[in-house]
């Protein structure tokens, strides 16, 4: 029966489930397959803790969506990561071993309840994962990859830097998507960014990137990155898009959130009519709006977009003084003060936008849940995944 049987793909999906078991499971995977082919080993980051918990995750989701009989969206995931992961430099006989060793440690794992049926799945279901990634792979004419050059960097507060390159190749992409970046100074470290501007044929791309406590891509973005730097960016992912039939927009965007919202209203400054779009851009402190000079641009020149600046703290740090002033014109726009959820949803619940909200998971969860409380549609609510 094979992918027929929902017993023994159940038995499958619950090896990977979050916690302590699935968490081992995958430790001793990963461990069996650098051991059978330890090429595969420098193509990951020294640390495998991030590595090990997306793919857990992913493994757990694929069998899930197999025991559900939906294969559609498993196969197009599997595409898709199959056709992103040449940028690591995986080879067809990578995904030989692979299922190798993870049918192996999938065996021993379960141990004394592996029987043939849960064997026939796990084989069948391997060769389906296995397969459909590396025909993705094989079947892409794209590049695997884009290599470009930092030619600006620009250090606009304290924890926040925009870089600006130059690709050696244009990338085509839609605004509102996002990339997979490495940087000289962290390699085989691949962290998700989006560009701030629409796909530019000359090959010029934006990024504004947040220092995260701990996180040692970004503290080297900030801090580190200079002009000639060599970076390299995977083919782009996300649908997040504005659907110019589809009615008013509302946006919200906390701290660097603001990129691919920024690249969105960039492209539609494009045409002469649109729908209305009301952005929300908030931060800490009123100095960490750090595009507004950008913003009241595009809006004095478009009368369909409406700006609302929100910072949680009414007055700067001593620190501001040594970053640029983004203090807006006398009368233009009136800056709120509050967390973006409590300000946005004074106004009510925004049920008849579409919405688009982009920034931290949990300003993200805490934005769709006051929206949600207040009457917004679900289904009207689009955001990045948050686990990316």
């Amino acid at each position: 029966m094979s992918l027929e049987d929902a017993e023994a793909l159940r038995v499958l999906r619950d090896a990977f489930e979050p916690g302590a078991s699935g968490a081992g499971l995958v430790h001793r995977f990963y461990a069996h397959w650098f051991a059978l082919d330890p090429s595969v080993r420098d193509l990951f980051p020294p640390e495998m803790a991030g590595q090990r918990s997306a793919f857990a995750h992913a493994m757990h989701w694929v069998y899930g969506e197999l025991v559900a009989r939906r294969a559609s969206e498993p196969v197009a995931f599997l595409a898709q990561l199959g056709r992103d992961h040449r940028k690591y430099g995986v080879l067809p006989g990578h995904y030989s071993t692979l299922g190798r060793a993870l049918l192996a440690t999938l065996r021993s794992h379960i141990g004394t309840a592996w029987t043939p049926a849960i064997d026939d799945a796990a084989r069948q279901s391997l060769n389906l994962i296995t397969g459909v990634m590396s025909g993705a792979a094989d079947a892409e004419e794209g590049p695997a990859w884009w290599d470009g050059t930092v030619v600006e960097h620009m250090r606009v507060s304290r924890d926040l830097a925009v870089v600006r390159l130059q690709l050696d190749r244009p990338m085509d992409y839609h605004p509102g998507q996002y990339v997979n970046v490495q940087i000289p100074q962290c390699p085989r470290r691949w962290r998700y960014l989006s560009p701030a501007i629409p796909a530019d044929p000359g090959g010029g791309i934006e990024f504004h990137v947040r220092l995260v406590p701990g996180g040692l891509v970004s503290t080297a973005v900030v801090g580190e990155t200079r002009p000639g730097d060599r970076w390299r960016l995977s083919s782009p992912h996300g649908g997040l898009h504005v659907d110019r039939d589809g009615g008013d927009v509302l946006m919200v965007a906390g701290s660097t959130g603001l990129a691919p919202l920024r690249a969105l209203i960039m492209d539609l400054s494009r045409y002469a009519v649109n729908p209305r779009v009301h952005l929300f851009f908030g931060a800490r402190y009123c100095c960490e709006l750090y595009d507004l000079p950008t913003l009241w641009q595009v809006a004095a020149h478009n009368p369909w977009l409406s700006v609302s600046p929100v910072s949680e703290y009414n007055s700067d740090p001593p620190w501001a003084a040594d970053y640029p002033d983004v203090s807006p014109p006398r009368g233009l726009h009136v800056r709120q003060t509050g967390r973006l959820p409590g300000v946005v949803t004074k106004y009510g619940g925004w049920g008849d936008r579409q919405i688009l909200i982009s920034g931290s998971p949990a300003m993200v969860r805490a934005t769709k849940a006051a929206l949600i409380a207040k009457g917004a549609s679900p289904q009207r609510i689009s955001h990045d995944p948050l686990s990316r």
